[in-house]
């Protein structure tokens, strides 16, 4: 029993308390955890299984998959950032997203953004339908077309705000006001802008939905995934289907990710100073037909965002008039990576008919206009300028 009360009181030592400003949180996030050393970095405890200092007492862990304590320190700078009860830590974001469907039974109905993630659609109608969850897909952007789908009191919505690749924006109050009123649970992605720049529990959502490998761990170099629960009966239950199935992340990769959120704010706010450059700078480029970036004032959702957020993000996706200038950008570009994912200190492009969405049904993603002439940028920390050289050298060859 001693053990658990100190486990606790060294617990209270490693999490910023609340009133911090985040910048604080996030640069103190796990430090000086080690008493006994005094290491200013918290240790990795890279072990499976815990010993008992005797029968009817423990230390507060006893098995890795239960809990270990850089994934405690993990899920509770989550919780403080988010402003929620608990948070959860993942393997990845898909096992994350895979934990919140579990709420749902045979005969539930989830509403869902139309244009999500190609891998959260293919989650929800290959696996989930195929279970006898109802699946609705609709726009979220169109506050009317949601109140009409919640009409039909389904088990939950989940939105993506700003969409993937698409960028569209909902009103995340609006919804979840909505959504309680007939008894649905009211699920963010928040993925691409952090709780740096939008806080969906504050907002009125009852769960945030993270791919920690994004943004909040941001070197490209770990999967993760988090959820944070607005209440702690809600986080008790996720806990549940997080012990049981198990898709945790080791303790390594729980180390990078509070190493990344040290320095989110600083990332963030540079990624989208660059997203909002070159955002404006494709809109003057010939070849370009046409930009989607929220923080340009000719988006249809820049007003909403600017109520609802403090910043626009680094994803920027935009259209050349010419398919066959696709291959050439992807094959031309030097500063920018073609490769899948965002959010990393480097940028990257991606072609999503042919990577992120490419199992969505052709006819339904050409629909929603991802189509063959569509790119997504996710823009880094490099100097801005050598973005826009090489990303000019690339279009107009």
């Amino acid at each position: 029993m001693r053990a658990q009360i100190d486990k606790e009181k060294q617990e209270d030592k490693y999490i910023m308390k609340e009133g911090r400003s985040i910048e604080t949180i996030l640069a103190h996030a796990g430090t000086c955890w080690d008493e006994h050393t005094g290491a200013v970095s918290m240790p990795v405890f890279q072990t499976a299984t815990f010993r008992h200092p005797a029968l009817g007492q423990s230390t507060g862990y006893d098995y890795s998959r239960s809990g270990n304590p850089n994934r405690t320190v993990l899920e509770e700078t989550m919780a403080l950032l988010e402003g929620g009860e608990r948070a959860l830590a993942f393997s990845s974001g898909m096992a994350a997203i895979d934990c919140f469907l579990r709420l749902l039974k045979p005969g539930d109905t989830v509403i869902a953004t139309e244009d999500p993630y190609g891998g959260t659609v293919r989650l929800l109608e290959k696996v989930y339908r195929e279970i006898g969850i109802e699946v609705k897909f609709i726009d979220t952007s169109d506050l009317k077309a949601v109140k009409e789908a919640l009409h039909k009191r389904p088990k939950a919505i989940f939105v993506e705000s700003p969409t993937n690749p698409l960028l569209k924006i909902a009103d995340i109050r609006a919804i979840s006001e909505a959504a309680q009123q007939v008894g649905a649970l009211t699920v963010v992605d928040n993925t691409f802008l952090t709780s740096w720049f939008q806080k969906p529990l504050a907002l009125g959502a009852d769960i945030v939905i993270y791919s920690a490998t994004k943004y909040l761990s941001g070197h490209n170099d770990v999967l993760a995934g988090l959820i944070v629960a607005k209440t702690k009966e809600m986080g008790e239950k996720l806990y549940f289907y997080q012990n049981s199935t198990g898709a945790v992340p080791g303790p390594w990769d729980c180390w990078l990710v509070l190493r990344g959120l040290k320095t989110l704010s600083l990332r963030l706010d540079r990624q989208q100073h660059n997203a909002q450059i070159v955002a404006e700078w494709l809109t003057r480029q010939p070849q370009v037909k046409r930009v989607f970036y929220p923080g340009l004032k000719t988006h249809p959702g820049h007003a909403l965002l600017e109520s609802q957020s403090s910043g626009s993000g680094s994803i920027v996706s935009f259209e050349v008039k010419d398919p066959g200038l696709v291959p050439r950008i992807l094959s031309s570009v030097e500063v920018f990576l073609f490769a899948e994912s965002l959010g990393g200190v480097e940028s990257l492009i991606t072609f999503p008919a042919a990577q992120t969405h490419a199992e969505m049904d052709v006819d339904v993603r050409l629909n929603l206009g991802i189509n063959d002439c569509l790119l997504r940028l996710s823009l880094g920390i490099e100097d801005v300028q050598d973005l826009m050289d090489d990303l000019g050298s690339a279009i107009n060859g």
